[in-house]
């Protein structure tokens, strides 16, 4: 009685996901074996996988979401370690969190105006006679503001698991004569592997199809299958192919999440 009024009170929830996750996913599906005449086609998929500027886009997203979450990473971990044990752990996370409630254009505006030609990062560099240097439109600057970007995201689920871990065991460690590297490599990160894989999951999907920051940062020179459906849906009408694309998207961001899924709970195993 209780679980069948559990599903009536899901119903809402149901709805939802079917309207606006399910229906969705299966209108893109239908499309990309749509052609631009309109007819039923499998063209679509064997000029996508046979396309050389298709797979090197292909290999490029993946590229550029791998550099994105590594450096994102790089930054999260020992910055979620240390605020973890900070005594004002709130305050700092709320700064850390602050700038996920300003729109994303808005961020990306603000950097343009840093990195620009006459922005202040230049305006420094001419200082220290440096010169002034194309810092926008580059590769550099396109990971740089994706990784500020997508750093909160990371950083919450890592902070979140370091902060689980009781402080007993950091304590048992070092009683036993551990090193501080020891514990974090022993103790530490082992126990704060689900974080790191939900931050990884959290980071890696979305950069695999970013599109308005390489237009903006980037300048075109940095192409990915998301600039491609951006391009194929607002530029060439090529819904079919652009739905095509997606689609690859989608059962790529299926794979990440198949490959970061906690693998413990399929063995009744806790992570240790």
């Amino acid at each position: 009685m209780k679980q069948s009024r559990l599903h009536l009170l899901a119903i809402p929830y149901y709805l939802w996901l079917l309207l606006f996750v399910i229906a969705p996913l299966l209108l893109l599906l239908q499309q990309s074996f749509i052609s631009t005449d309109g007819s039923f086609t499998l063209k679509n998929y064997q000029h996508f996988f046979t396309s050389a500027n298709y797979l090197r886009m292909t290999v490029a997203s993946f590229w550029y979401a791998f550099l994105v979450t590594l450096f994102t990473f790089a930054l999260a971990y020992p910055l979620a370690y240390f605020l973890s044990r900070s005594q004002r752990k709130d305050l700092w996370l709320m700064l850390v969190i602050l700038p996920t409630w300003v729109n994303l254009l808005l961020k990306t505006y603000a950097f343009i105006g840093l990195l620009g030609n006459a922005g202040p990062v230049n305006t420094v560099l001419e200082s220290l006679g440096l010169g002034s240097q194309q810092l926008l439109f580059t590769d550099a600057s396109f990971l740089l503001v994706a990784s500020y970007i997508e750093l909160p995201f990371m950083f919450l689920p890592i902070f979140n698991s370091i902060n689980e871990i009781s402080p007993n065991l950091i304590e048992a460690a070092t009683d036993l004569g551990a090193s501080k590297w020891t514990i974090v490599r022993r103790v530490v990160f082992p126990l704060s592997l689900r974080g790191v894989r939900s931050g990884i999951q959290a980071v890696f999907i979305p950069s695999l199809s970013l599109f308005m920051l390489t237009r903006l940062i980037g300048g075109n020179r940095v192409i990915t299958l998301g600039t491609a459906v951006e391009q194929h849906f607002l530029v060439t009408q090529n819904w079919g192919m652009g739905a095509t694309i997606g689609v690859v998207l989608m059962f790529a961001m299926f794979l990440v999440l198949f490959m970061t899924r906690d693998r413990s709970k399929a063995g009744g195993k806790v992570d240790a």
